[in-house]
């Protein structure tokens, strides 16, 4: 039985080195939540067993658990990028797809018809809103800025305000607001989906998402010209990593003792 308890521990501490590895390759990626992983015991037992002589088999893998902690911010100087001071997330929905994801990495642009969207082409959702900035409806839609407004002057620049407005500049002078950024909040956020790129998707575990405005309730304040770093602590990692690595070690001379135990034995009998 000592084989297979300390085969789990090395399986165990495997997974933990996994789960450290892709965190500390992911802490130069903005928006990334480290994550960690929680083990639970393995025991063996029945109603008639004496529970003084319980035995323990080994441990298991609990969960791989995300830290929503927020990470640090870095000023860009970019009107589109766009970091979120607290709670939320931002929504966005593919342009080909229509599948709808979740993001803390607020890197955003815009292509040639208005669409402000991702690295992935996925569009950024905002409540409609009147000219004076007042939301309309309560359904998000993709973000687009019109290349030219009523009079006909071009489009010549854009910026997002703290309570998610964002506001379109044209040339003869006029502002105008096309929408407020729709933020997005989940009951569980621990229960969502990775999806990759700094993505996630909504599941059963995390509730669907509740959606609402920057600044309001729950919900942080934005700061345009900003992107929230990765929340992955170097130096704690690498502890992690030394702590995983001497685990493994652990669990890999106790078989060898196991095997020098059993060698002893089988000796005996001949």
């Amino acid at each position: 039985m000592s084989f297979y308890t300390s085969l789990n521990g090395l399986k165990n501490a495997q997974v933990d080195l996994g789960v450290i590895s892709h965190n500390i390759a992911n802490v130069e990626t903005y928006g990334f939540k480290r994550s960690s992983t929680q083990f639970s015991d393995i025991v063996v037992g029945s109603a008639v067993s004496n529970p003084k002589l319980t035995q323990g088999i080994g441990a298991t893998v609990e969960s791989i658990t995300q830290n929503f902690k927020l990470g640090p911010i870095e000023q860009t100087g970019s009107a589109l990028d766009i970091a979120i001071g607290g709670d939320g997330f931002f929504s966005t929905v593919g342009a080909v797809g229509g599948e709808t994801l979740y993001t803390r990495n607020g890197s955003f642009q815009m292509d040639a018809n208005g669409f402000i969207h991702d690295g992935s082409d996925n569009r950024l959702q905002v409540f409609p809103t009147d000219a004076a900035g007042t939301v309309t409806s309560a359904t998000p839609v993709s973000a687009q800025v019109p290349q030219t407004n009523a009079a006909g002057s071009e489009f010549v620049s854009v910026t997002v305000g703290d309570n998610g407005n964002i506001s379109a500049g044209y040339a003869d002078g006029s502002v105008e607001v096309i929408g407020k950024i729709a933020l997005a909040g989940f009951t569980t956020p621990t229960g969502l989906k990775q999806v990759g790129s700094s993505n996630w998707q909504a599941t059963g575990l995390s509730g669907a998402a509740s959606m609402g405005e920057p600044g309001v309730g729950a919900f942080g304040g934005l700061m345009s010209g900003s992107l929230e770093r990765s929340n992955v602590d170097i130096a704690e990692q690498l502890v992690g990593l030394i702590t995983a690595q001497r685990n493994f070690q652990a669990n890999a001379k106790a078989i060898d003792t196991a095997t020098q135990i059993s060698q002893t034995a089988i000796n005996l009998r001949t």
